[in-house]
């Protein structure tokens, strides 16, 4: 039987910020307010998104924990493990080797990681270890089930792939091997639609400007010779906002309107 997304558990995401006029935004490795922690911009990997799904075993009760880490900004996968349960050393050894990987600790702006406020996310190994990597924690807001979007599109994406398995999966290393495949597919072949169709392997190593360039040339040639397609109307946008929200209010994005 397949899993749906009524089986996510636990979600988290960071986020990369700076100060926007009177918003003082990640300035210490501490708790952000209801404010800063909205804003998300760009930067070398801006942000940590992840969560942590059940995937179904052989054994009746028993499931696999998917810990998984994305950029908010790229939506690429930077850091995923599978193990057999949830456990804060587990969240805080992934979220060590994430930022060791991609130099988070290189930053000039600290890494803001936004989780719910389960166990994993909250023992005092996790928090330890977050302190430790100079990342500031921040937590879900009370009954908001949407606060964490970008998980739930990526975990629909993953548990409604054409080759997501209809029966639990054999063991360990079968769920291991199957998110991996998954992983390489997302990053480098997924063209996805919230990027205006670039993988989040090609946002995420700065080829926007390129790809998007390339697509408004072809664009301009194809109505130069057959604008009958086209009338009056211009060919497709294909600018890309260099700035990513977190459940933006309006508030906060008219100040920052204003400071571009």
């Amino acid at each position: 039987m397949r899993t749906n997304i009524s089986d996510l558990k636990g979600r988290f995401t960071g986020y990369c910020m700076r100060k926007v006029n009177n918003i003082t935004v990640g300035a210490q490795p501490s708790p952000v307010t209801e404010s800063q922690r909205r804003i998300v911009l760009p930067g070398q990997t801006r942000s940590g998104h992840g969560t942590l799904p059940f995937l179904r075993s052989s054994v009746r009760g028993q499931f696999y924990y998917l810990y998984l880490v994305i950029d908010i900004y790229s939506r690429m996968i930077v850091a995923w493990e599978i193990h057999e349960n949830e456990s804060a050393e587990h969240a805080s050894q992934m979220i060590t080797k994430a930022c060791i990987r991609h130099g988070i600790a290189a930053l000039e702006r600290p890494l803001v990681l936004h989780s719910d406020n389960g166990s994993a996310m909250k023992g005092g190994t996790m928090l330890s270890t977050l302190q430790r990597l100079g990342v500031v924690s921040s937590f879900s807001r009370p009954r908001v089930s949407d606060d964490n979007p970008f998980a739930e599109a990526i975990f629909r994406t993953l548990k409604y792939r054409p080759g997501y398995p209809c029966k639990p999966f054999a063991g360990l290393e079968a769920a291991r091997n199957w998110v991996h495949g998954f992983a390489q597919w997302y990053n480098e072949g997924h063209r996805h639609s919230g990027l205006k169709f670039l993988t989040p392997g090609q946002r995420h190593r700065g080829e926007t400007k390129k790809f998007m360039d390339n697509r408004k040339k072809v664009y301009q040639l194809a109505k130069q010779r057959h604008p009958e397609r086209w009338g009056i109307r211009a060919t497709r946008n294909w600018n890309l906002a260099d700035e990513v929200w977190l459940n933006p209010d309006r508030s906060a994005v008219g100040q920052l309107s204003q400071a571009a």
